[in-house]
């Protein structure tokens, strides 16, 4: 049974434990979590992977346990930043709005969560496939302590994935591949005032940069992502300002399409800095691939039929940045992510979250569940 004002409350109590990252430390709202859960006879399992990293894991066992479905939104918040209008792990309610860190991403998308499974138990519901429900810690700096180990432990092993971590009920079925390099130059270090005893690496970087920022990688083009994209991310070198310069560093942030090989981008990319100089460091410092799901699969199909009549239109997109969605892509775990955070509100001073959309979340990820069994008989 809907309940609005305590999902309005769950919202405001999630926002108000502060489970910022970095620092990174989940443990109070996962506990908060369990003993939530609890009050509705459901058994949830703690995991740690690091110092309070906790993860939450629960599972609703179906009349039939031939098919599973891992909800999954994550636990952790960026850090509140400053100069924030209401107090940023305050809740406040204004112009039924709900305000603090993690607002629309993703407490709110956490909180509809919950609520769906209490109303599920409330109601004595039973599905005919088992639902696991796994709120995770870390996704903001890359899941390390949090959805990669479930996966990689056997923790969790579902046959379908819907990630709650999207705004105004997007469904998300493509993304974007993920390349972090780091790369240094090595140059000669001579006095400032003769430059030309030297090799200035500074000089070098920056030609390099250039010529970088001009490279075209083949691609065939997407429907739901746009371009590949190279963005120099960081940048340092020399020792001081009176010698010639025999170091600089720098990273690229590279995003590329499905179909797009990462080896040959890697390959071009070293072809380009050759052109420029045979001293050099090269390093991958994080990667992902590009992974997307057919829009006739059915979690894309059962998301549609849920919105209906709840929201104009649904709309699917592409990802330009990195999701979790690959995580799922590598066990052959099909997966595509929705929400129903306020757009352009994630990492923001002054983020919230609207009441109708989570309102509106509640009924579509209930419908969506008794959608998706039929597609699994």
């Amino acid at each position: 049974m809907f309940n609005k004002r305590r999902l309005i409350k769950l919202t405001q109590d999630l926002i108000k434990i502060d489970s910022q990252n970095p620092p990174g430390n989940e443990k109070g709202i996962a506990f908060f979590i369990k003993d939530l859960l609890s009050k509705s006879s459901l058994t949830t399992r703690l995991f740690e992977f690091g110092k309070n990293r906790y993860n939450t894991v629960t599972v609703i066992k179906g009349k039939s346990s031939e098919a599973s479905l891992l909800l999954t939104p994550h636990l952790d918040t960026v850090p509140t930043g400053r100069n924030w209008k209401y107090p940023p792990l305050g809740a406040k309610i204004y112009r039924n709005r709900i305000y603090g860190r993690g607002a629309t991403d993703c407490k709110g998308n956490l909180a509809v969560g919950l609520e769906v499974l209490r109303s599920l138990c409330e109601e004595n519901i039973r599905l005919n496939y088992d639902i696991i429900f796994a709120a995770t810690a870390d996704e903001e700096a890359g899941s390390h302590h949090g959805l990669l180990p479930l996966l990689e432990k056997g923790v969790i092993k579902p046959d379908h994935a819907l990630i709650l971590d999207a705004n105004d009920f997007n469904i998300i079925i493509a993304q974007k591949g993920l390349l972090h390099i780091k790369i240094g130059i090595l140059g000669r270090k001579a006095h400032g005032a003769y430059p030309e005893r030297g090799i200035n690496a500074i000089d070098l970087s920056v030609e390099l940069i250039n010529r970088i920022k001009k490279i075209k990688f083949p691609y065939e083009k997407h429907k739901l992502l746009t371009s590949p994209t190279i963005n120099i991310g960081t940048i340092g070198g020399g020792d001081r300002v009176n010698m010639v310069a025999d170091w600089c560093e720098f990273e690229l942030d590279i995003r590329f399409l499905p179909g797009m090989k990462k080896d040959k981008i890697i390959r071009i990319l070293k072809d380009t800095i050759r052109s420029i100089t045979k001293k050099f460091k090269f390093e991958i410092t994080a990667s992902q691939d590009p992974c997307e799901t057919k829009p006739d699969h059915i979690l894309v199909r059962s998301l549609k039929e849920s919105s209906l009549d709840i929201v104009k239109k649904y709309r699917l997109k592409g990802s330009q940045g990195a999701t979790v969605m690959t995580f799922f892509d590598k066990y052959g775990i099909p997966s595509v992510a929705t929400g129903f955070g306020s757009a352009k509100c994630a990492h923001t001073t002054n983020e919230y979250v609207s009441i109708n959309n989570l309102i509106r979340g509640y009924h579509i990820l209930k419908n969506f569940l008794f959608i998706f069994g039929k597609y699994v008989k």
